[in-house]
């Protein structure tokens, strides 16, 4: 195509109204198949800025009753707060402490409300030329002439330019999705005015690029997050002179970087996340950029357990390919630990405790439960018991402002609340019993008593055995009063002392337990239809069809939850002894 004809495409492109339709803000309905600058120009394709994407993908997927922020669980105030300042076309700041999903909030409006564009193939900065490039500019690269530059504006990169010097219409684009146009900056010590706009490249001056030229400059993060969101997370810690260069965009959509006489335009929207002591200490943030973020959102931590145990099952990496139930109940004992250390005078509240704690205790719950009986038997599902609970001790991340913050005061912290979770959640399934079964219980544990160990099975096995050597009556070294393995890796099935040969003389109790079965199913049911509102996978809690060695190991979980539940009666029915032995009191 010669040099008029061109010129002639590219005006008419420029000055024409699209003549597609959108399926999405700036996106023709059948965008994959647009793959050169050519195929854009003929099209007529006009740019959304990055405010009207997300403001018309949040109302589009509003009116539609599509969920604007999956796996975002609890935050409704939050969520009003993010709709009002996306609407309002505001750059954000998120307030809170560590582990309040601040980062997965602006992770989230990036994958779900920025719509694809199409830029240069292998760009790093999302050059879109139709765009950026004043329609002569583009014409005369077309025409294969060499770039000039004729504004101290930057538009597009230099290898850019020489592509479509070279390549002309048939320069190939491709359509870069939002998260490719997201960036993450943590604000360390380390990070310098250079990261964030960009500097000389000494490779590109070595390969005869001159000195302080456009040619000789690599961009920044700034330029990277082009057309899409830049995330500064911590940005108090952000030295107040590199504050500085934020300030600039926030207030004029530019920066300078260095010597260059360039200006340069980044088209993006900054979300910054902050702790509130930070925040509100002095000269933290300098008082122009505090002002510049227009939406100031506080965030929190999950106020319900539910949506704690939520967030739980969907943040947990979990072994899917292995057979494993968790109970509800277990999952409601980790959550209350994590509210109860929030809330406990001697932890730092300044500091908060994070949802980690809860997601990595599941995680080393569920590890437990394989370890000690699943591992080594097939015939075994991995389902968490109470006496598991001792191996979240190191997912406790807290710290103590009261006391010495020392291992040992942080682990008789961690022992008083875990204590109180389980007497809470424990007596919660046995409100209803009746005081005849209480009179029946008492009558069954005359001159007997039950052993609690975390090697022992539901039933006897049936003869399937067990593939290791070592014995699990060995001492309990954790001070939790269960019956526990040796810790050596190799752990037998202690099938002597298996929960329903133990139960035969336990009429009452075993009653108790089929009743306590029953409503652990109900709120199993319950809160899957719950996560599954949130697209959550529910695979976890799904108790599965009716083979008796996975139920028979959720009976085995039940079963130690209501003997806790009868310790915990006042006045206490049962008394634990040494090594997980429960007797009368």
């Amino acid at each position: 195509m010669d040099s008029e004809r061109i010129r002639e495409l590219v005006y008419k492109s420029y000055s024409s109204k699209p003549s597609y339709m959108e399926i999405m803000p700036g996106v023709p309905e059948d965008y994959r198949r647009i793959d050169t600058l050519g195929q854009l120009l003929e099209i007529n394709y006009k740019y959304i800025s990055v405010d009207e994407q997300m403001k018309r993908n949040l109302v589009a997927k509003r009116r539609s009753k599509r969920n604007p922020y999956p796996g975002i669980i609890g935050y409704d105030d939050v969520i009003a707060a993010t709709d009002r300042a996306i609407l309002a076309g505001h750059d954000i700041i998120y307030i809170g402490k560590i582990g309040q999903a601040k980062t997965k909030l602006a992770e989230t409006i990036a994958r779900n409300l920025l719509s694809p564009i199409p830029a240069i193939k292998g760009c790093i900065i999302h050059d879109i030329p139709t765009t950026l490039l004043p329609a002569e500019e583009l014409a005369r690269l077309l025409s294969g002439s060499d770039p000039e530059h004729t504004s101290l504006e930057f538009h597009i990169c230099n290898e850019c330019e020489y592509k479509i010097r070279d390549e002309g219409l048939d320069t190939r684009i491709e359509w870069v999705d939002g998260m490719s146009r997201y960036r993450y900056v943590l604000a360390t010590p380390d990070i310098s005015i250079k990261d964030l706009v960009g500097q000389i490249d000494a490779t590109k001056v070595a390969k005869g690029a001159t000195l302080y030229s456009i040619e000789s400059y690599s961009p920044g993060q700034l330029l990277q997050a082009r057309h899409g969101i830049l995330c500064i997370d911590e940005l108090p810690v952000l030295d107040p002179r590199k504050q500085v260069v934020l300030l600039s965009v926030l207030q004029e959509g530019k920066f300078t970087t260095g010597s260059y006489p360039v200006i340069f335009k980044p088209y993006v929207r900054v979300i910054a996340t902050a702790n509130p002591v930070d925040y509100t200490h002095a000269s933290k943030i300098i008082e122009p950029l505090v002002d510049r973020f227009e939406s100031h959102i506080v965030t929190h931590y999950p106020y319900t357990l539910r949506d704690e145990m939520a967030i739980m099952v969907q943040e947990a990496k979990v072994d899917y390919t292995s057979s494993i139930i968790l109970p509800i109940f277990m999952l409601k004992l980790v959550a209350r630990i994590t509210h109860l250390a929030r809330e406990h005078p001697d932890v730092n509240k300044e500091k908060g405790v994070s949802v980690r704690m809860s997601i990595h205790s599941l995680e080393l719950l569920i590890s437990e439960a394989m370890r000690v009986r699943a591992l080594y038997n097939d015939a075994i599902a991995a389902v968490p018991r109470p006496s598991d609970i001792y191996a979240i001790v190191p997912a406790a991340k807290f710290e103590l402002s009261e006391l010495e913050d020392s291992s040992e005061n942080r682990r008789r912290v961690l022992e008083q609340m875990m204590e109180e979770s389980l007497k809470q959640t424990s007596i919660e399934y046995i409100m209803d019993i009746t005081q005849e079964q209480l009179a029946s219980i008492r009558e069954e544990f005359k001159g007997r008593s039950l052993i609690i160990s975390q090697t022992s099975p539901w039933s006897d096995g049936g003869g399937s055995g067990s593939s290791s050597s070592n014995s699990s009556n060995s001492s309990n070294e954790r001070g939790d009063g269960y019956n526990d393995d040796d810790g050596s890796g190799g752990i037998e099935a202690n099938y002597e002392n298996a929960y329903s040969i133990q139960l035969a003389r336990f009429k009452t109790l075993l009653s108790l337990i089929d009743n306590v079965m029953l409503k652990v199913e109900k709120e199993h049911i319950e809160f899957m239809e719950y996560l599954k509102r949130h697209g959550i996978d529910t695979t976890l809690l799904e108790i599965g069809e009716n083979s008796s060695y996975r139920i028979g190991e959720l009976k085995a979980s039940i079963f130690e939850l209501v003997l806790e539940g009868l310790r915990h009666m006042r006045p206490p029915v049962l008394d634990r002894r040494e090594r997980g032995v429960y007797v009368a009191t």
